[in-house]
């Protein structure tokens, strides 16, 4: 019986390879935004998870969820907040710009620019929530006003 598929002995050898050595991805800007959204997403569904089980406490023990509720409001919880609200806003933007590319007849063809966009808009809006959440931080952690 004849096979059509060349063995690994048969196969020619490949000149130069395109892939980094070691690397299975090239790593250009469109693979780290999907990993980027799979990453915000689990990140965001886990938030929700906790939440509705903290937000359950108050049924068991109303003393359990203010200690709860109180843990949340300490410096380091703020940088954690900072950090939700980083991937919920880039999940959401990042979200629009994949519907786009999808249902979009001309999304593929702009779909770089449109993550450049993205981003830009995600820095405009998440410095200046970070100097605010960092300045409480900071403000809680070493006293102020």
């Amino acid at each position: 019986m004849a096979s059509t598929t060349a063995s690994a002995a048969e196969a020619p050898q490949r000149e130069g390879n395109p892939r980094a050595k070691g690397s299975l991805y090239r790593g250009d800007l469109g693979m780290w935004s999907w990993v980027a959204h799979r990453i915000t997403g689990v990140l965001t569904f886990f938030f929700l998870f906790v939440h509705v089980l903290d937000t359950a406490l108050v049924r068991v023990s109303p003393e359990a969820y203010d200690t709860v509720i109180e843990t949340y409001k300490s410096p380091i919880m703020i940088l954690f907040e900072l950090g939700l609200l980083a991937a919920v806003l880039f999940h959401a933007f990042n979200g629009i710009r994949v519907m786009l590319v999808d249902f979009w007849a001309n999304g593929p063809k702009y779909q770089k620019p449109m993550l450049w966009t993205v981003l830009a808009v995600w820095l405009v809006l998440i410095v200046p929530a970070a100097i605010s959440m960092l300045t409480r931080a900071a403000t809680e952690l070493f006293g102020g006003h």
